[in-house]
């Protein structure tokens, strides 16, 4: 749970903090299987530099935070931000 929570902190603070809140603004589902990763649902689209579809966002044991993308080929990227950074 404190991975989850961490997760959405950070992301709420890095979509600019909306006003409706992160649960409306971009509904996320914990993925119980993997450790602390929050997915976009299927129906949801939001997209980062007009291109870029959000799939999920996750932390890694060496604090990392990683973003998944697809991008219009629906060919998936990767975004590593360290927590330090932040």
């Amino acid at each position: 749970m404190i991975e989850q929570f961490a997760i959405k902190d950070f992301f709420f603070k890095w979509v600019g903090r909306p006003i409706e809140g992160l649960d409306d603004f971009l509904p996320l589902e914990y993925t119980e299987d993997v450790f602390a990763k929050l997915e976009a649902k299927a129906e949801t689209s939001f997209f980062i530099n007009e291109n870029e579809k959000f799939r999920y966002v996750t932390l890694t044991e060496a604090n990392q935070i990683v973003i998944g993308l697809s991008d219009s080929n629906q060919e998936l990227k990767h975004r590593i931000l360290y927590l330090d950074e932040i």
